[in-house]
């Protein structure tokens, strides 16, 4: 127990030295900046993003920051929208098991005053709205998931955000979760008049916010998109210290891959190098490297599967996920589509189904409080001869049950558009960012999926059409080379916590134009509205 206490005392020291120490840098490289001249002539770019870090600067975070501070170092006027205890619970902040907990306002605020030193802001508060909060009295979860305010849909807002905080898609009907719900809904409006007051005041010509999705930012962006400002979401790219943005929605991930792009001999080696590495396991996102080990297929495994001439790897995604908001097309929500297709397990003895949840659903801190896990365990489906079950701490290849696959059936996770590329066809329930060009066999109702799903348990042989493989390739270099912008000669991992950065040595030149591709390409998106994309 000694031990235990020591280690946690000695790590607790590090990690506040390392964070002190990258505030330090933080502030250093923001003074540099400011000491440059504004030219006044120019209208404001607002930043936000109190969904992204609270002490400690995560990737999210530093990406945003970094962009301000090019656009800052060339003139650019810049205002950062920063919120001061303004915002009652939040995404980061929120105990999930304790509503009564208050979120570590000190503590951000003190990370903010680092990160924007010397930068004009506008420290926003939370202001109590009598009427609001009478409104919401009588409400419980189901109501405030719907409830809409002055044409604001509040209720869609705080549900997205509170999937996330709950690590689960259905809310309980509780006094937590309706605190939480309520919460929500006060601060994206207290957010949402808060940022109405600060662009009447500035009129900005361009809003640079995190991802859209969670209250705070969606408050913002919402305000934006009715007073017709440039509105620019970012999320993290594919690749390691990498960002996307977008006038879109970041998490939806919208591309534009015209027809006439094609790869050539060298963009193919390329993305077949890093195909050989994602095929083994060796990938990270957002800092987080899904895959400790890649195991291959146990004797006990393989012989099973040895039995079925047809075998249907099945990949889920993690409910909670904000790209479920986006997916869920043909149905509900991922549960509702594995029920639909359990009835094709029981008409299809002769079929092996391997039923196999994300390895996200199980991370550490971010566990799934809906889980496949449970969904197999409370729906008695072990209980039949042709299903296996692979959860999230086990990682078994999921390419290697891909290559011995009869067809791959996915909801929207990446797996899909890689099983493509491994030449299989790839039955899809949820709209995902690779479905925006024909990569995948995606139905356009359920009856259709149905229809498809059937057929294809039947058949002997399933023809992958030659556009789905050459429209995977085409996708997938366009996301990893073009779409995902590097910042890796700015940052590195902080060494404390996971997807937390700290600022590399670099001389403050570096974040001009003309000493950087991604920060021309972020120029001239956030200023002069060309996509944010790199020709290569």
């Amino acid at each position: 127990m000694e031990f235990k206490t020591a280690t946690r005392l000695t790590n607790a020291i590090r990690q506040r030295w390392v964070h002190h120490l990258g505030s330090q840098r933080w502030k250093n490289l923001s003074h540099q900046v400011v000491s440059l001249d504004v030219d006044q002539t120019q209208q404001p770019v607002i930043f936000f993003n109190a969904s992204t870090r609270l002490g400690g600067v995560s990737q999210n975070a530093a990406y945003s920051r970094l962009t301000s501070l090019a656009l800052r170092a060339q003139g650019i006027p810049v205002i950062q929208f920063v919120c001061h205890s303004g915002i009652q619970r939040c995404t980061l902040g929120s105990n999930r098991d304790d509503f009564t907990q208050a979120p570590p306002c000190a503590q951000c605020i003190k990370q903010s005053e680092a990160l924007f030193s010397g930068d004009r802001t506008w420290n926003f508060e939370y202001e109590t709205d009598e009427t609001l909060d009478f409104a919401l009295e009588t409400l419980n979860v189901a109501k405030c998931s719907e409830f809409t305010w002055h044409d604001l849909p509040l209720g869609f807002w705080a549900v997205n955000s509170l999937r996330w905080v709950l690590r689960r898609y259905t809310l309980k009907e509780d006094w937590q979760t309706r605190a939480f719900m309520v919460s929500f809904i006060q601060s994206a409006w207290n957010v949402y008049q808060q940022f109405s007051r600060l662009v009447e005041e500035t009129h900005p010509q361009a809003v640079v916010v995190f991802n859209g999705m969670f209250f705070p930012e969606a408050a913002v962006r919402q305000v934006c998109l009715e007073r017709g400002i440039r509105i620019i979401t970012h999320e993290v790219g594919i690749q390691p210290f990498s960002a996307f943005f977008t006038t879109g929605e970041a998490t939806a991930y919208p591309m534009h891959i015209p027809d006439e792009f094609q790869l050539t001999d060298a963009m193919n080696s390329r993305l077949d190098d890093y195909l050989s590495s994602r095929f083994s396991g060796n990938f990270t996102m957002a800092g987080i490297k899904f895959w400790p080990e890649m195991q291959q297929l146990d004797p006990e495994l393989a012989g099973r599967i040895a039995l079925y001439k047809k075998i249907v790897p099945i990949f889920t995604n993690v409910i909670f996920d904000t790209s479920q908001v986006h997916a869920n097309t043909l149905f509900k929500d991922m549960f509702q589509w594995l029920e639909s297709i359990y009835q094709n397990m029981l008409d299809h003895p002769e079929v092996l189904f391997i039923l196999r949840a994300h390895p996200d659903e199980g991370r550490k801190g971010k566990a799934s409080r809906e889980s496949v896990a449970d969904w197999v365990k409370n729906r008695g489906l072990l209980t039949l001869p042709n299903v296996i079950f692979i959860d999230s701490n086990q990682f078994v290849s999921s390419y290697e049950l891909i290559r011995r696959s009869h067809f791959v059936m996915n909801y929207n996770s990446t797996i899909g558009l890689e099983a493509t590329l491994l030449g299989r066809p790839v039955l899809t329930a949820g709209k995902a960012r690779y479905t925006q060009i024909p990569t995948t066999f995606f139905p356009a109702s359920k009856t259709e999926y149905a229809e498809i799903l059937e057929r294809f348990l039947k058949a002997d042989e399933i023809e992958v059409p030659e556009e789905f493989m050459q429209n995977g390739r085409r996708f997938l270099y366009a996301q990893l080379f073009q779409t995902s912008l590097p910042f890796g000669e700015y940052l590195k991992d902080d060494g404390v916590w996971k997807g937390y950065v700290i600022l590399k040595d670099f001389q403050m030149q570096v974040l001009l134009p003309e000493n950087s591709e991604t920060i021309q390409i972020l120029t001239d998106g956030i200023l002069h509205g060309k996509d944010f994309m790199r020709a290569v």
